[in-house]
């Protein structure tokens, strides 16, 4: 009798990852093209947290800022939910950019800094901004 065991054949298949349909709207995450996007800031102390940018015909996302720490990135399932509300609403990027810009009361610990709405060449630029500052 040997003294190793089997092993069980579950273990040698392969496994495959299929997406499935199906899930929340959302937009594209990057663009080459040209983006508007506004900072984030901390209800409390007025800290940078992050970067809600929207370009192209379907991308918009949060970027945090890396110094901003864990509060910069958890705020960011906040704007997300928010970017998701308004895809399946139908808005285009530009108008669920407008529309989130000009919310005075938001959930979670960030809101829009007023006067911050402006142009970056694209996704990487806010990303690189998000990392560096």
């Amino acid at each position: 009798m040997s003294s190793e065991n089997p092993k069980p054949s579950r273990f040698e298949e392969d496994v495959m990852f299929r997406e499935q349909p199906g899930g929340p709207a959302r937009y594209q995450d990057w663009t080459e093209n040209p983006v508007r996007y506004f900072t984030v800031v901390d209800k409390e102390n007025g800290s940078v947290l992050g970067y809600l940018w929207a370009g192209g015909e379907d991308a918009a996302a949060y970027e945090p800022r890396q110094a901003g720490g864990p509060r910069a990135a958890n705020e960011g399932g906040f704007w997300i939910r928010r970017l998701r509300d308004a895809k399946k609403r139908g808005l285009q990027p530009s108008q669920a950019l407008a529309e989130l810009y000009g919310a005075l009361e938001t959930a979670g610990k960030g809101r829009p800094l007023p006067g911050s709405l402006t142009d970056a060449a694209n996704a990487a630029a806010v990303e690189a901004l998000a990392k560096g500052d």
